[in-house]
Order: C-alpha cells, then structure tokens, then sequence
C-alpha cells in the first residue's frame, strides 16, 4: 500500500482543507465538491484525509461494514452474533468515471437466483464506502444512471438491488467527496443540491507558496516514507482535535439568533428547498466544535454560508457560482442580537485556528484564490483572435438577447452514443425492445425470452419438481432503447451582413437558447465562427456549456461572409472528433442568413462545402436569420444542399406552435 501525501503537508488551500475537516467532525453536512482547475491538489487532500478519520468497529466477516453497537436488521450478511466485532480503518473508496452499474451497486447471480431460488450477492463499492468516503474523481464527467443510483443513496442511506423481482438491500452512507474541473462541464443540479459544501480552488499566485508547493512535492516523490515521517506529529494532532470535535459537538447549542441568521441569510440568497438551511445549521455546529466552543458565533455563520450556498444559486449553466460577500454581511448584520447566538461580529472573520482553519476566503495575495477569478469559467481566457482579413467594418460584441426554451433538435436514426437525453439510442437504461444473448457479464436480464428459451428442454433436463431449470445458454439480456447525448456543433455568421440589420443580439440569445438545451440533454458541443475571409474554431468540442456561452458572448461582428469556409472548418471538427469518440452521432446547426460573399464563387465554393455533409449523412439545421419585408430564402437553399432543415429565429421557440394551437382553441371557443 502507497504512503498517501500528508493532509498536513497541503500548501494553502484553507477552504478545501476546512471543508473536508468539517465533514471529518460531522459526518451529517453531507459531503464536499471541490472545483477548480487541474494541478490544484484537489484529488491530493481527499485522498490524505481518510488517514486522519478514526477506525471504525465493524462486525466480524460481515462485507457490508455493520456496525456491533447496531447492525442493520436488513443486512444481507445477517442476522449477527453480538459480540464479534474488530476495528479497522475508516475507508476511501474511488468511483471511476467508467464504471458499471454492478460494480456500483453489486450484482446478483441471475441463474442461480432463477435455477436455485438464491440470493448470490456481489458488494459493490457503495457497500465498501458505508462508513467512509465515497470519491469521485471527475463527477461531473459521471454517467447519468450512475448519478441516479448515487443520488438515491445519498437520499435513503441505503442501496437497492433488483433483478427482475430479486432484490436485495443494504446499508449505504458515506461521506461523499467529489472534485472537478468546470471547464470540462457542470453537474446536474439534482447532485450539486447533494453535495453539503462546495470549494472554489486554485493555484496561488504567490511565487513564495508556489515554491513550497513544488519543495514538498518533490520531497514526497523522493521518500514518501520518510516525509510522512516528518509530518507525523502534525497529523496525530489534527487527528486528536477531529475525535475531540467529534465528542464536543453534541453539547454544541444552536442558539435561536444564529437559527434566525441562517434562515435570513438564505432566504436573502433565494436558494431553493431547504436543505440549505439544514446544511448551514449542521455546517455552523461543527465549526463550534472545530474551534472548542459550545456556542455558535455569528462568525460560524458566515462561514457556513460562503461554504454551503454559493452552488446552490445557480439557476443555469451560465449562472457563475459565487457570493456576494457585502450583501451577507449586511443580512448578519440585520439580524444579530436577536435571540442567543447570533450577537457576534463576523466581518473579521478569524474562523478556527490550526490546520483547516482560515475562515473565509483567502485573501487574494494571501491564499490559493490570490488570482483573480472568473465571474464564469472561461471568461478569463483570451478573448478570441480577430479573424484575418475582418475588414475596418468590424463591430463591438452585441448584447445577446434574453434566451428562451428551444424546441428539440435530434439526430435521426438510432445511435449508440454517451447516454444523454436527444436522440434515440441502443442503451442499458430505457424501454425495452427486445432479447439477445448476453455478451459479457449479464446486466438486464429478459425474464419472458429466457423462460422461452429454457421452456422447450426442461422434459430432456429431467425436470420432476415446480422449479425451472434453467442454464446459462438460456439467459437473455433485455435489449433497450434510450436517449444519447450528441456533439452539437455551432456554426455561427459572424459577418457583417448579421450586424448590419442588428440581429447578433437576437441570434446570440436563439444559440444560447440551444446551448441550454444542449446541457440539460447532456450534449458535448462546439463553436465555429467566420467572418472576414476565414473561419475559427472558437471553442473544440466539450462538455461545458457556459465556456461556449463565454465565448459567444466576446464573439465581434463585421467583414464579409465566408459561408464555405465555416462548414469546411465545421466538417473537419467532425472528422477529428469522429476519430476519438465514434459513437458520438453529431448534429451541425448553422446559424446565417445563407448570404456568401468574399473571394470567388462564394455561392459555388459554399454549396459544394454544404454537400460534404449531405454526402456523409450529417445531420444538420440551418437557423435562418433573414429578417425583413423581402426574403432571398438563401437560407433555405442552404439547408436543401446540406440535406438537413430550415427553421427560423421564431420557429426555434418550443412554445411557438403550443401558442398557436392556443390560439386558435380560443378563436374556437369564442366563435
């Protein structure tokens, strides 16, 4: 076993390392996300804090983790013996972002639970995480199924297995950890509201720390032995303060004033729900505890609510998460003095002394946010180069307009992509359609195909009793049809044609309108722009939406109109991406208003540019941005020689036709 890095040893990071802590006293405030850019130590201090939780007694041989004081009654290991029990370390399980629903959940032994009428159960890692840490590294990256299992553990405590009738049940808590890069996209909102606290994390911008950081690192690789060695007596005190917090923190008094705090503070954020006020009550408790005290300060306050409420105010993806601080002293302030405990001044904001301590967030030349932070990620990034050639008509960025629900764009055919929510696909997950022989390990098992197939043979297998005797050549797996996620790329004019009848605020608001839809069905997508004599590609395919949202929003104006270019940079996107995720199916959507103009033959060099397409079966949606009392329907024309189709800024509305049928019900009506 690897000698992990010492939680001690992490430079910095005084937020990260408070958060994990408090989870360490309270296991209650339910979990840490960690966001921030890669090479943060992120993975780093979640992995070295499992050596400074307590051991924990399990009940002997039971692979479920029961606790001898109270063993689950359900316990698929059970009944226990009282009386055997050992101790052990508290565990860190790692999710993969690959894995399996088995190997999440566990699996049963469909045969032998049909032939033999028995409950054959395989752990997974919620069954090893009870107890202790669940981490997922890259959660954002995660499976949706995988995301849905995650989330009724976390919800119930506890983990179902069901196979077609068989089911088993045990005990599943676990602190969840879970740490990602925002640029590679956001969570569902459903897993972000789970997470009790989340960290902004980045590297340092104090060339001192950054040095320190790379000494210890280097000292690490060296001797990990030894190092841990030198950070020993460190670690043995934080891992006394954490057992001590842990005894204090039922004596803690959550008085009436601190109560009141908390719920103002969070009405005045208009969070959603209330598990927001639950998590800061529990979060501002241990705080209490953390720091010795019995009683909860306002300081404890404030300091639950920059760590539990920043990413529970995004309404969408393009929603920067954050706190404005001045507003939630101002709320503090309103309502201290009223009742107990809520008296205390938090603008200093000291917070607890020691490892993990800080409170607050550092100051910028004091701490791992010392650089300056992007309101939205993404935005601190160059702003896109000027196309070559843009001509002196170029303009300033136009404002996007306000954007709207889009009707739904598919890929037609059925694919075998990333589960996701656009287009129809062979998937594990959704209706069933039919049965085959399983391939591999059986996961979703056909109950009537396999039945069918054993039926005809139980005579010449000697069968004498009720039972069916069932083998392994008779399993069928279900075959199913979902949804998958595509790659939806953006061809956006960027020419002067767009800006000259100010429709770019207009189109901005319709493709931020599709960039919203493309991360509630979990699509990758991209951008291409032109304009001038060229095209860019302003932002290759990924999965995070509002850094496309970002660079539309810089997206300049003006120049000629490079029709052909665009979808010759646009097809050659395609084929780079078709190279490292073929089953990713994707879908182009041109916005323009179909004019080419620059260089020779633009028209010509556009259609021929369109029929690439067309001849590769691309599905493809052309946005006509034509506006005025006369119409060339060059748009239109596009969209026949790509093969795809045309709709227009108002038909992209999901509620344009739904407001007509409106419409004319009541015309109906009235006649």
């Amino acid at each position: 076993m690897s000698t992990p890095f010492p939680f001690t040893a992490v430079v910095g990071q005084d937020d990260l390392r408070l958060a994990l802590l408090l989870n360490a006293v309270s296991p209650a405030v339910g979990g840490v996300l960690v966001r921030g850019e890669k090479g943060t130590a992120k993975s780093t201090a979640v992995r070295a804090l499992s050596a400074l939780l307590p051991e924990v007694d399990v009940v002997s041989g039971c692979r479920f983790s029961c606790d001898p004081a109270a063993p689950d009654p359900a316990c698929p290991d059970g009944p226990h013996a009282p009386g055997a029990y050992a101790s052990r370390p508290a565990r860190m399980v790692e999710l993969p972002v690959g894995a399996s629903e088995d190997r999440l959940v566990g699996a049963l032994d469909i045969e032998r639970a049909l032939a033999e009428g028995v409950k054959a159960f395989e752990p997974g890692l919620l069954a090893d995480a009870h107890r202790g840490i669940l981490y997922v590294d890259e959660v954002n990256l995660l499976h949706d199924h995988l995301v849905d299992l995650l989330l009724d553990a976390a919800a119930m405590g506890a983990s179902y297995v069901e196979r077609e009738g068989v089911s088993v049940r045990h005990a599943a808590r676990f602190l969840l950890v879970g740490t990602m890069n925002p640029e590679e996209g956001e969570l569902r909102p459903q897993l972000l509201d789970r997470f009790g606290l989340t960290v902004e994390v980045a590297a340092s911008r104090e060339p001192d720390q950054r040095v320190e950081v790379v000494r210890r690192r280097l000292a690490y690789d060296d001797d990990p032995i030894a190092f841990a060695a030198r950070w020993a007596d460190e670690e043995a005190t934080v891992r006394q303060r954490i057992v001590a917090a842990r005894e204090l923190l039922p004596s803690v008094r959550l008085g009436d004033g601190a109560l009141r705090q908390i719920a103002a503070t969070c009405a005045a954020f208009e969070v959603d729900g209330m598990r927001a006020d639950i998590v800061m009550a529990r979060t501002a408790t241990a705080l209490a505890a953390w720091a010795g005290r019995t009683d909860v300060l306002a300081e404890d306050v404030r300091q639950a609510a920059l760590l539990a409420l920043p990413h529970r105010r995004r309404r969408n993806p393009f929603d920067a998460p954050g706190l404005d601080e001045d507003k939630l002293d101002e709320t503090l302030e309103e309502f201290s003095g009223e009742g107990e405990g809520g008296a205390g001044e938090g603008d200093d904001d000291p917070g607890p002394d020691g490892p993990g301590g800080g409170g607050g967030r550092p100051a910028p030349d004091s701490g791992p946010d010392g650089g300056d932070t992007s309101a939205r990620p993404g935005a601190a990034e160059d702003a896109e180069p000027q196309a070559s050639g843009a001509g002196s008509g170029e303009q300033a960025p136009a404002r996007a307009a306000e954007p709207f629900r889009a009707k739904v764009l598919s890929v037609p055919g059925i694919g075998e992509g990333a589960a996701g929510r656009r287009s129809r696909a062979r998937t594990e997950h959704g209706r069933t359609t039919g049965a085959r022989r399983p391939r591999g390990t059986l996961s979703k098992l056909h109950l009537a195909a396999t039945v069918l197939a054993a039926a005809p043979h139980q005579r010449a297998r000697g069968r004498c009793g009720p039972g069916l005797v069932v083998r392994r050549d008779d399993l069928r797996q279900a075959t199913r049809e979902g949804r998958e996620g595509n790659l939806v790329l953006f061809v956006v004019d960027a020419s002067g044609s767009m800006a000259a009848r100010q429709r770019m605020g207009a189109v901005k608001g319709a493709v931020l309108s599709l960039l919203l839809d493309a991360y509630q069905r979990r699509d990758k997508v991209g951008l291409v722009t032109f304009r001038g004599t060229d095209a860019q590609v302003a932002l290759p395919p990924t999965s995070s939406v509002d850094a496309a949202a970002a660079r539309l929003e810089k997206l300049p104006t003006g120049g000629r109109t490079p029709l052909a270019a665009g979808l010759l940079k646009a097809h050659e996107v395609l084929r780079v991406e078709r190279l490292r995720d073929p089953a990713r199916r994707g879908l182009v959507v041109v916005v323009t208003d179909g004019r080419a103009t620059g260089g020779p033959e633009p028209v010509a060099l556009a259609g021929r540019a369109a029929r690439l397409f067309a001849a590769e079966q691309v599905a493809s949606v052309v946005v006509d941005c034509e506006s005025g009392p006369v119409r060339l329907g060059l748009a239109g024309q596009l969209a026949g020689e790509l093969g795809g189709t045309a709709v227009t800024l108002d038909e992209l509305r999901a509620d344009s036709i739904a407001g007509l049928v409106r419409d004319v019900q009541g015309t109906r009506r009235a006649a």
